[in-house]
């Protein structure tokens, strides 16, 4: 079924909206959260309330891309269950994904920071667009919704070794970026 059937399903207030999701997208939402909680009964919850939410917000959204709209929300959700999760123990998926981009991205602290966020997001916007379809699938599908290395290399043909240098070159190419824009590192 096409998105745009499943959105209309959801419109109409059809149950079967939610089944229709998880046929199609159920594999790509169980991943993210994977990615990111490393645990099968957290991922399993996430799903689920990513399917409650998306009941809860059509109406009134309507999103073009439901793949995107799946997956900010899967994201944002996984994301809050690992930071409650973490309270509690330490976990290796998350943590990894945003250790390595901590030394080209700096952490909001403050209100300040979390303005300049807003304005950061921007730049990260741009030099995104500027890069080549491959490089740009490759940078979202590692740090949006956490793919692992292996993984992406598999799929590519390549090591993972060589994966994680271009990795390790686009994060640097981005640093510069953002040093060039003026945002302190």
């Amino acid at each position: 079924m096409e998105d745009i059937q499943i959105v209309d399903l959801y419109w109409q207030r059809d149950e079967r909206a939610i089944r229709e999701t998880d046929m199609k997208y159920g594999a790509f939402c169980h991943r993210v959260a994977m990615n990111i909680l490393r645990s099968f009964q957290d991922s399993e919850e996430c799903v689920s309330d990513t399917y409650g939410r998306c009941w809860d917000t059509m109406p009134p959204q309507r999103p073009g891309s439901l793949r995107a709209y799946l997956g900010a929300i899967i994201r944002n959700l996984s994301i809050s269950r690992y930071r409650a999760s973490r309270a509690q123990k330490r976990f290796g998926g998350a943590e990894v994904l945003l250790s390595e981009l901590s030394d080209c991205i700096p952490a909001p602290d403050n209100m300040e920071k979390q303005l300049e966020a807003v304005e950061l997001s921007g730049y990260i916007s741009d030099w995104l667009v500027r890069l080549s379809a491959e490089d740009r699938a490759l940078f979202l599908r590692r740090y949006w919704y956490g793919d692992s290395v292996k993984d992406l290399a598999e799929e590519m043909g390549v090591r993972p070794n060589a994966l994680t240098k271009r990795l390790l070159q686009m994060r640097e190419r981005l640093r510069h970026c953002l040093e060039k824009e003026g945002v302190s590192i």
